[in-house]
């Protein structure tokens, strides 16, 4: 395969392709009904702080691992704790991975059949109720398996053309476009008589509303929607130039990240205010409750096709991600056969993720711990691995990376100063590691 092709062509490439790593079902999925289910403003405000001083730190850190080794997550460990137990880091990332895309791809074919059915107008249109379409969509086998299978295929075919040609070319076409599509949505729905109850519940702050597991959640939801704990970005910035800085890009990704979900949350409360429906409708507030929502708005099937398009976008330039991190440790040892990896890497994702598309039909009674095989999946993915994931990579870079090493990488291609580094090290000795350390002990004790 040609080298060139596994660098990104530009640093706007990086960016986007990084933001759309980070900018996904996090973003548009998770953090409007655990905002819903979390008491609105407040819950969203902890998530912000959370992002920018645990999430940012820690996307840096995964940019330094991965473009001072210019090597994939399982390499750049090797590299930099040859012989040690260190080296499972970046193992861990790619088993993480695969857990995640075994129900990220079940919730990606449900767009995929929801995009499907409003684009020729089969959602508001039936006169279905939303909750029966759902179900029938959720609970119909083969439904869920075809929508599993389109998006998986839909995954291979941008992959198995590499970096440039592949991930960088697809996400300069659909970040664009996604932002583009929220903005006309957020304009729709905030010129809704009623919409304003809406953003308050969403911007006002009402912290009695806070709980112990709302910061748990708040916290988790800033892993989540960065991407971070499971090394995708350390594969990702190992493709990235030395000329480039890294705390900017790592800036801008949570920037954009933070905007696309201050978009969701303005596109979705709105309405749900709006029309009376109640926002802690849990993972189904998308499929159930926007439906009705935009059933009642003139042309509410054009803009519902646009809300699901945009939704599809940012899933699939996450799960790009998700799969560049495991083909790209095998495309480490066999250069050339990129394509054969990406299928068959395809091929053991479907089949692994059946499970999780049969937990609303087949294997409806089924349960892991009194949670579905889809629901489990979750909550070890986003509660357990991922915080512990960014725990080791935390004292990693800390305790185990070459001092000079690290402040290289940090100062590299910027005239950022010095203060900057000193912050972003006291952030990562004294802050980040213990607040993960706690939130890690209080979720394994609270289960």
């Amino acid at each position: 395969m040609n080298k060139n092709n596994n660098q990104w062509s530009t640093k706007l490439g990086f960016i986007l392709s990084s933001a759309g790593a980070a900018i996904g079902l996090g973003a548009i999925w998770k953090l409007p009904y655990v905002t819903g289910q979390s008491g609105g403003g407040a819950f969203f405000l902890l998530f912000v702080c959370f992002t920018l001083l645990i999430g940012l730190p820690m996307l840096i850190s995964e940019f330094i691992i991965g473009r001072g080794t210019n090597r994939e997550a399982v390499s750049a460990y090797k590299i930099l704790a040859p012989n040690s137990k260190w080296t499972w880091i970046g193992k861990l990332g790619v088993v993480g991975c695969f857990l995640l895309l075994s129900f990220y791809s079940v919730v990606g074919g449900w767009i995929l059949i929801y995009t499907g059915k409003a684009v020729v107008g089969n959602v508001i249109q039936t006169g279905l109720n939303p909750s029966e379409l759902f179900g029938m969509v959720t609970g119909t086998p083969w439904v869920t398996i075809v929508g599993l299978l389109l998006f998986t295929v839909v995954n291979v075919l941008v992959i198995s053309l590499g970096v440039q040609n592949g991930i960088e070319k697809a996400n300069k076409v659909m970040m664009p476009l996604l932002f583009i599509f929220f903005i006309i949505l957020v304009v729709r729905s905030l010129t809704l008589d009623g919409a304003m109850e809406g953003v308050k519940f969403f911007l006002a702050p009402d912290f009695s509303k806070i709980t112990a597991s709302s910061v748990l959640y708040a916290l988790g939801q800033s892993f989540f929607a960065l991407a971070v704990g499971f090394s995708c970005m350390v594969t990702y910035s190992s493709y990235l130039k030395k000329d480039e800085s890294l705390p900017y890009s790592a800036g801008s990704v949570v920037i954009m990240n933070i905007f696309v979900s201050l978009l969701a949350g303005l596109a979705i409360f709105p309405a749900v205010f709006a029309f009376g429906f109640k926002p802690e409708q849990g993972p189904a507030l998308l499929f159930m409750v926007l439906p009705a929502v935009f059933g009642k708005l003139p042309f509410g099937e054009v803009f519902f096709a646009i809300f699901l398009l945009l939704f599809l976008f940012a899933t699939l330039t996450s799960s790009f991600s998700l799969y560049e991190i495991i083909v790209a440790a095998l495309v480490e040892k066999w250069p050339n056969a990129r394509r054969k990896i990406a299928w068959g890497i395809g091929v053991v994702v479907f089949i692994a993720s059946i499970p999780a598309a049969l937990s609303s039909s087949t294997l409806s009674d089924f349960t892991i711990f009194k949670k579905s095989i889809f629901d489990a999946t979750d909550y070890l993915v986003s509660n357990i691995l991922l915080p512990l994931g960014n725990l080791l990579i935390a004292i990693f870079i800390i305790h185990k990376i070459d001092k000079k090493l690290v402040a290289d990488e940090f100062l590299r291609g910027s005239t950022i100063p010095i203060g900057y580094y000193k912050a972003w090290r006291f952030m990562m000795v004294f802050i980040v590691p213990i607040v993960i350390a706690v939130v890690l002990i209080y979720t394994i004790l609270q289960y």
